[in-house]
């Protein structure tokens, strides 16, 4: 028998399961089809799991140098069976949370895989959901008013090069490798690339990326990219910039070598293992799209400024959208597209005011334009940049490396972008992104009495340096 809901929402990741809480909050009576588990990429094979390993390596990592701090450990060996047994602890622990938040919820979950089915005796518009259950029994009808399309993405392959699981990997076979290589060729020096680079140099492994841009982290500042490099490099890593891997060359022998393209010709690489990094692909396939009007483009579906599709009553969410593709950034998706269908009138999201975040070691964040692109908008821009060195707190980390870069308008004073890298900046930069919220100037940041000794004293001298007004500079 078919169930009928004032919503039905593909995909149980964190933008659908946050969806589904706000819509039972607006009493929309609400069910979630998800194929594999609740919390989605994020929860099992991206966000969490990949930063709790990147805590293990920063632990093993501090652990290895604590005489710096007067610690005398002796020699400090890795159990990489108990990093994963800690991070699959995690991984459970929040799982189960976000199972309890759909029952407080009263949130229907079919756990299969669901498609759109186009006008039938169930409904004269396209968006019935066929549920194929994970259990193998008899497809679930689902028919409901409204539905979000939130399937999320998955990491992308270059053309040649086929993913074995084992010797040529991704970012998901990654997670579960149950030993670490002694070597490793990461394809690809954007965001993933470089929390695995750091991850694995930490964990003690010879790293190489490659990166096709001439910089790594391309889309960040070139500062900030300028000083993570250097700072790669200091700790061993291999860095090759503006290289394209030629996927024909890959051979298979009791490891991996590979040849790019490289200014100076063709440059053969070798390793035990290589980790293709280049970004994701949406999951528009085989969800019944072909039945609807809704349009794809470049991969991607098309969506309105509160998130519908060319069908009115379908909304899509997250990285399946393309754009950010970040958790934080499909769950203010969800909300949106749910508030509309509740007859609310949701504020746009600013995409402009959304914080990015790398959890590499050091770590990097930015909110806002970067200094390149603020000129090629053609403002006249002002720029405090301060050194985390001249902070206390930082020393007491012993972590003094990086700096906060700070761009606002020269004629208007409007904050433009806030760049930072350096210890803990990624739970630093809600500041910069509340300020941009509020159109404060780097004035009234400046005059935020930041306490003492703090790392956010770098946000404050940073936007005194703007107009030269920096006291510990």
């Amino acid at each position: 028998m078919a169930q009928e809901y004032d919503l039905v929402i593909l995909g149980g990741g964190t933008g659908g399961y946050v969806a589904a809480i706000r819509a039972a909050q607006l009493g929309i009576k609400t069910a979630i089809v998800e194929k594999g588990k609740l919390g989605g990429t994020c929860l099992h094979k991206g966000c969490i799991p990949s930063k709790a390993l990147l805590r293990s390596a920063e632990v093993f990592a501090t652990a290895k140098h604590s005489d710096d701090f007067g610690v005398i450990t002796g020699d400090v060996t890795l159990d990489f069976i108990k990093v994963q047994e800690r991070k699959s602890k995690i991984i459970a622990q929040l799982h189960k949370g976000v199972q309890h938040l759909m029952n407080q919820g009263k949130i229907d979950v079919y756990e299969g895989l669901g498609r759109i089915l186009g006008p039938s005796i169930f409904s004269p518009m396209p968006g019935t959901i066929s549920v194929e259950m994970n259990n193998g029994t008899e497809n679930e009808m689902l028919i409901p008013k409204n539905v979000i399309v939130a399937t999320g993405s998955r990491p992308r392959t270059l053309p040649g090069l086929e993913i074995d699981g084992d010797l040529v990997i991704t970012s998901d076979e990654a997670l579960e490798i149950e030993a670490l290589p002694s070597s490793i060729i990461i394809v690809g020096g954007g965001v993933i690339g470089i929390e695995w680079a750091s991850m694995l140099s930490d964990f003690g492994v010879d790293v190489t990326v490659i990166e096709y841009a001439e910089r790594i982290i391309p889309t960040e500042d070139h500062e900030i990219s300028k000083e993570m490099q250097r700072l790669m490099k200091k700790k061993g890593i291999k860095i090759v910039t503006g290289a394209k891997v030629l996927p024909e060359t890959l051979i298979k022998d009791n490891g991996v070598t590979i040849s790019a393209e490289v200014k100076a010709g063709i440059k053969e690489f070798r390793a035990d293992k290589l980790l293709v990094s280049v970004g994701r692909q949406a999951n528009v396939e085989g969800i019944g799209l072909e039945n609807t009007e809704i349009q794809v483009e470049k991969g991607y579906i098309t969506v309105n400024g509160v998130f519908q599709t060319k069908e009115s009553h379908i909304y899509a969410i997250g990285d399946v959208i393309g754009g950010l593709q970040l958790a934080h950034v499909a769950s203010h998706e969800g909300i949106i597209a749910v508030e509309h269908i509740a007859g609310k009138e949701p504020s746009p999201l600013n995409y402009n005011l959304v914080s990015r975040c790398i959890y590499s070691n050091p770590e990097v964040s930015s909110v806002g334009i970067t200094e390149e692109q603020a000129i090629e908008k053609g403002h006249k821009v002002k720029v405090g940049k301060f050194s985390f060195r001249a902070i206390g707190k930082a020393l007491v980390f012993g972590e003094s490396d990086g700096f906060v870069k700070i761009i606002a308008d020269e004629e208007t004073n409007d904050i433009l972008g806030v760049h930072m890298i350096g210890p803990h900046v990624t739970d630093m930069i809600s500041e910069a992104g509340l300020a941009m919220v509020l159109d404060a100037t780097p004035w009234e940041i400046g005059h935020t009495i930041h306490p003492h000794p703090t790392l956010s004293e770098a946000i404050g001298e940073a936007a005194l340096a703007v107009d030269g007004r920096a006291i510990h500079s």
